[in-house]
């Protein structure tokens, strides 16, 4: 189990350094470790930054737009530039060499941040960032040079669904109600299945490991509190006993007339 490691400090708790370029006393005052996620929110220069402890360094991330506070084009993000260029670009515009490998970075930043926004417990960007990433993913799908290549960013959509469903529902238990959060998690789960469906393996949904740990949420949060079927899983209930009623109408009215003459012969 990972133990929480974050801080939040502010530009009076930076540590003093003879030459600004060293950064041996700030990883000595915080250590790395290996088992841990290390992570901390820092007010410098009047905004917010994110530091992650690597094993031999510190990551400065911003904490809004890209991580690496590049912007391409004058644009907030990669993606945005993308949809820019794709726009100018006409409708056979394709992804080059070059862009997958500037789409990489940006899957790779923003990972890192929402990660470290889970830890932080700031889920509100935790969404935020698991939206960006899915979006681009959409992008990549759609504009792809080879559908390989699609598919080797397309495989973690469930893995981002994951996480923006965690925080969705820890956000929707701190600011409205357990029954909420449990309906939070059960639209995740709705959205991962449909990913499955969508590319035929649908057989694996039930045995998923990230579907398991979602229910298991689900059923923790139903005991915590004292929760039976939330609203809109009865109503889906009933509709699953209506659907039952009528097939079973529906086999009754499949036996005629003559069917029911040969079983009073018979009998």
């Amino acid at each position: 189990m990972q133990q929480d490691d974050t801080q939040h400090i502010s530009s009076t708790s930076k540590p003093s350094m003879t030459d600004p370029r060293d950064i041996a006393e700030l990883l000595e005052d915080w250590e790395f470790k290996p088992s841990t996620i290390g992570v901390r929110l820092v007010s410098l220069a009047n905004r917010d930054m994110i530091q992650m402890r690597v094993e031999m360094g510190v990551l400065q991330m911003e904490a809004t737009d890209r991580p690496d506070g590049y912007r391409p084009g004058g644009m907030a993000t990669y993606l945005d530039f993308l949809i820019a260029e794709r726009i100018s670009g006409g409708e056979d515009w394709r992804l080059s060499v070059e862009h997958c490998t500037e789409i990489d970075r940006e899957f790779m930043q923003f990972y890192q941040r929402r990660i470290s926004w889970l830890q932080l417990k700031e889920y509100a960007n935790v969404v935020r960032d698991a939206n960006h990433t899915l979006a681009l993913m959409d992008f990549c799908e759609e504009y792809s040079p080879e559908e390989s290549w699609g598919m080797s960013h397309e495989q973690y959509r469930p893995f981002v669904l994951f996480h923006r469903t965690q925080a969705d529902a820890l956000q929707a238990l701190q600011a409205t109600t357990p029954e909420n959060a449990i309906e939070r998690i059960n639209a995740g789960l709705d959205s991962i299945q449909e990913v499955f469906e969508q590319h035929e393996i649908d057989e694996h949904f039930e045995d998923d490991e990230l579907v398991n740990q979602l229910r298991e949420t689900r059923e923790s949060l139903r005991a915590e509190y004292e929760i039976g079927m939330t609203l809109n899983e009865q109503l889906e209930q009933d509709d699953i006993d209506d659907d039952e009623e009528e097939d079973e109408d529906e086999g009754w009215s499949d036996w005629d007339n003559d069917d029911w003459e040969v079983e009073e012969d018979e009998h």
